[in-house]
Parts: structure tokens; sequence; C-alpha cells
């Protein structure tokens, strides 16, 4: 659910599109729609398992194409019975910097403390909160940077969470084979990697359980 009302004017936006494309990430523009069917609108969070809510902070809250979607599709019953199980996720762009979300900095509030309402909501519908990915200046972002957020991105809306390393490397290996980054030699290498540093991964949290079956025996 993207909420920007001036959103071809957006190169943040439209960085972060082509990214959803690439995980196929279905996007849906809320200040395109003049009139919409609340049946149909409930339908697309029914049909998800992962829901975004993407939009440029303003004046610390969501634009209000977001605030009067969310008054006119959900409803106490509807959060109560529809959408127990999935996951919230908020990508939240701001032209003020990160400092300026800590304690001591201009804004004062974290952005967990800002996006609170959003926490709320996901409780209530007995939802799993994903935490918020934030976008900082993104037009004083170097081209490294940009990049590298657009693979961040990209993980946010489709790895599977936790952010651990396992689901990282999974993630990784499976992009790399569906968009073919690679020649043949190089991506039969890469996937070999993947599934070594998966294994070592499984390895090391099997002994990781074992010490602490041992240290609880020990305590016992």
């Amino acid at each position: 659910m993207v909420a920007h009302p001036q959103i071809d004017n957006s190169s943040t936006e439209q960085f972060l599109k082509r990214g959803a494309e690439l995980v196929q990430a279905d996007w849906h523009h809320l200040d395109e729609l003049v009139t919409f069917s609340i049946a149909k609108e409930r339908q697309l969070l029914v049909d998800a398992q992962r829901i975004i809510f993407q939009f440029p902070m303003y004046w610390y809250t969501a634009p209000a194409s977001l605030i009067n979607w969310q008054t006119k599709i959900l409803s106490n019953k509807f959060l109560q019975t529809s959408l127990s199980g999935k996951e919230l996720g908020i990508v939240v762009t701001t032209g003020q910097p990160a400092k300026a979300f800590k304690t001591g900095g201009a804004v004062g509030y974290t952005l967990d403390q800002i996006l609170t309402p959003y926490q709320v909501l996901a409780r209530q519908a007995q939802m799993k909160f994903l935490p918020i990915f934030a976008i900082y200046q993104f037009y004083y972002l170097s081209e490294t940077a940009q990049l590298q957020l657009l693979m961040d991105y990209q993980r946010y809306l489709s790895q599977q969470f936790p952010d651990s390393l396992e689901n990282r490397s999974q993630w990784y290996l499976q992009y790399f084979t569906q968009h073919h980054l690679a020649d043949n030699d190089n991506k039969n290498l890469i996937k070999a990697t993947f599934s070594q540093i998966t294994q070592e991964l499984d390895n090391a949290q099997t002994t990781l359980n074992l010490i602490k079956q041992d240290e609880d025996d020990t305590l016992e």
C-alpha cells in the first residue's frame, strides 16, 4: 500500500517501485484510486501474507491518502477476524537525517515512537509487526549506498523474517538464481558458496543448542 500524492515526481518512489517489480511485489498506489471497492481492498489484504504501508513522512504521520484508506477499509471486526498471523511492515522516507530521530536529536523521538499507532494496529489485528524500514535523505546517498538500499528494500519485501544470516543467505541464493546476475561459472560458485554458508550456519546452530543444553543440565 503506497501513499504518495506526487509519486511521479519522487525519484525515491520510482527507485523503490523498480525494486518491488524485481521481486514481483504488488505495488498498490492509493493516490490513484479516485473511488474504490471496500470488498476488493479488503481482499487484497486477505490474500497477502506480508502487508507493507509505504509513505513519505508528512508532519510525522502518513499522507492523507493512507489515512483515508485506513478509515474506510479497516474496521474492528475486519482486523480481529481477517488478518491474524499476517505480517505488517512500514517503509517510511524522510528528508531528515537518521540522527534527528535519536535521543537528543532535532526531532526528539524515534521513528518507533512516532509510528506507534501502526504497532497498535498490528497488535489489535494479531499481526506480526516487522522492524520499520526507514530511508533517510535518499537524494544524498551515493550510488553504492543506493544500490545497497535497493537490495535491502527487496529483502524487506520478500525475505523470510527474522533477518538472520541464514535467511539472508537463502534469499541471495534464490535472487541470483532467478535474475541470472552472473554467468554460469560464477553463478555456480555463488550457489556453492551460499549453500556452504547455510550448512555451516546449521551446524553452528546445532552446536550452540547442544552447548545450551549442557549448560542447562549442569544448572539443574
